[in-house]
């Protein structure tokens, strides 16, 4: 009995967290936490071609904080899609002690309406479809997209944050966004994780 108002006790004080905007000073916390939810191998994804050497959207790279920590992230980034602007967004991760408190929804939320304030029209991700249907994320209008690697066809999905901002969409999605400074990217693969950066 103990253990359970113990273990109730501690999702009470997690269960609240504050978001923000993204910090310089957030960078080793958010690699650390997307290792530990994606595993060392996550850069080889096919997503992560979209993100390799660009800055995330202005404004829209986010942090859900919680007593000082860094317990979630989600950034978006420009892409085209087949020739139309659009968003992507990823990855979204939460700590494992804070999942199933409503954390990634709440990111995901502010993220998207974020993007539709500053006037994006479509927000495309790669992801599990049961979970993003709640923020009106479904296959209807990635049907003719690529991306740049081998992907799961269910797993591309897309909202439209305008009416038919994606209604043409066909070919390839590529990174548009602007691109990091060599010497930025050396810097922050130096504070995640201590290692040389090859010349």
């Amino acid at each position: 009995m103990n253990a359970v108002l113990k273990k109730n006790a501690a999702r009470c004080e997690v269960s609240s967290f504050a978001i923000r905007a993204e910090r310089p000073s957030d960078v080793a916390a958010r690699e650390a936490l997307l290792d530990a939810s994606f595993g060392a191998d996550r850069h080889a994804r096919t997503c992560q071609r979209l993100r390799d050497g660009r800055k995330p959207v202005e404004g829209l790279a986010l942090a859900a904080v919680s007593n000082g920590e860094l317990i979630g992230t989600v950034r978006l980034w420009h892409v085209s899609a087949g020739g139309i602007p659009a968003l992507a967004l990823g990855p979204l991760a939460v700590a494992a002690v804070h999942r199933s408190l409503g954390v990634g929804a709440a990111l995901t939320k502010r993220a998207l309406d974020l993007a539709q304030a500053h006037g994006h029209g479509a927000v495309i991700l790669l992801g599990d479809a049961p979970y993003y249907a709640r923020f009106g994320f479904s296959t209807v209008k990635t049907g003719n997209l690529l991306l740049p690697g081998p992907f799961d066809r269910d797993r591309l999905l897309a909202v439209e944050l305008r009416k038919n901002a994606l209604e043409a969409a066909a070919g390839r999605i590529v990174p548009t966004g602007a691109r990091v400074s060599r010497m930025r990217r050396c810097h922050a693969r130096e504070i995640a994780r201590p290692m040389p950066c090859a010349a």
